[in-house]
């Protein structure tokens, strides 16, 4: 797969000015080089689009081959998304790392939850929960500087969304995660789980459609992201629907979903750090990036807003750089601005993919 040097032009779309680069063994260059083929001249150029809660490693049912990661690796690569923060995978996809067709990775380990209160087979169950601040040290260390726990789930008892772990343990787990020199993140949907989970010091929240005013606010002073997933969100009444056993957490979730737009929405308002991301792996297909840019946008974002949460700004906060010197060579190309149109991502005339064009 090897190519000589590619020459690139074009505009950024965060700052309209114009950008030139060369592209040598998939690293982005400001050092023109006079042998180099112009592969771009003319549109806007877009850093790799960041899927920031994505489970290559998860599909419908179990047992998921590192071959079958790998396409929806590539599905999600084609749609742009050239940096993944893997939040969960019961396949080290460690593996695709190899592989420059796919996107950059950035992985917590496995879901950490308890027994019979997570889908079987997808995460490490702790029978005891004092055990959570060492589990949370190995996953760090299998991880790429993240880890995820299981905040809420179904308790079946309660009939309702309830929390897995009690203060102390929240604290003694983010320290440990910490202490490895990773950062600590927790599936929540409902409410009764998050004063506890921020108050612990967590650093992140993937969903949170269960924030009320005070939680948000605890977010801002915090400084604790948000990753929406308004996508899988759209998915909480067919939830519900298969749960005929709980009508509580069928009202609960069919609730949860019904004000999800107002939460996010006030959320941002307060200033509260928000990324894209998809979920895909599970109910959402691979591939559907652009679908929660838009997404954003129909939650009342600006679209260069809403692109820089899905690029710029995700990267930063993923330490992944951009369109830097020595940055590897991770972006799309699209012929019309995609500050007037978000839909023009829908059909990018190039896009780069660790300095391999896969479009």
């Amino acid at each position: 797969m090897a190519q000589g040097a590619l020459r690139f032009r074009g505009i950024d779309p965060f700052t309209e000015q114009s950008l030139e680069f060369w592209v040598v063994d998939g690293r982005i260059t400001y050092e023109p080089v006079a042998s180099a083929e112009t592969a771009v001249d003319g549109g806007w150029i877009v850093p790799g689009l960041v899927d920031a809660h994505n489970h290559v490693g998860i599909a419908p049912g179990l047992d998921v081959t590192i071959e079958q990661a790998r396409q929806s690796a590539y599905a999600d690569a084609k749609a742009g998304a050239l940096l993944i923060r893997e939040v969960g995978s019961p396949l080290d996809t460690h593996p695709l790392d190899d592989d420059p067709l796919c996107p950059r990775f950035i992985r917590s380990g496995r879901h950490i939850a308890r027994p019979k209160r997570y889908m079987r087979g997808y995460s490490v169950d702790l029978v005891d929960p004092s055990d959570l601040p060492a589990e949370v040290a190995r996953q760090a260390a299998d991880g790429d500087g993240w880890v995820k726990i299981v905040g809420d789930w179904i308790d079946r008892d309660v009939g309702d969304l309830a929390p897995l772990w009690d203060r102390t343990t929240l604290e003694a787990a983010a320290a440990a995660a910490h202490a490895a020199g990773a950062r600590i993140t927790a599936h929540v949907f409902g409410t009764d789980a998050l004063g506890d989970i921020i108050d612990a010091g967590f650093d992140c929240i993937e969903h949170g459609t269960g924030l009320t005013p005070d939680l948000i606010d605890a977010l801002v002073d915090r400084s604790i992201t948000l990753v929406p997933t308004v996508i899988q969100v759209d998915n909480f009444p067919g939830i519900a629907d298969g749960a005929d056993r709980f009508p509580v957490y069928q009202a609960n979730m069919r609730s949860l979903h019904a004000s999800a737009g107002t939460v996010f929405a006030a959320a941002r308002e307060a200033g509260v750090q928000m990324f894209t991301g998809t979920d895909a792996g599970g109910f959402i297909t691979h591939g559907r990036i652009v679908d929660e840019i838009e997404a954003l946008v129909g939650l009342g974002w600006g679209p260069v807003d809403a692109l820089a949460a899905a690029s710029v700004d995700a990267r930063r906060w993923l330490g992944a750089g951009g369109l830097a010197e020595g940055d590897r060579a991770d972006f799309l190309v699209v012929s019309d601005d995609p500050r007037e149109s978000i839909t023009t991502l829908r059909s990018p005339t190039v896009i780069m993919c660790s300095g391999l064009r896969i479009v």
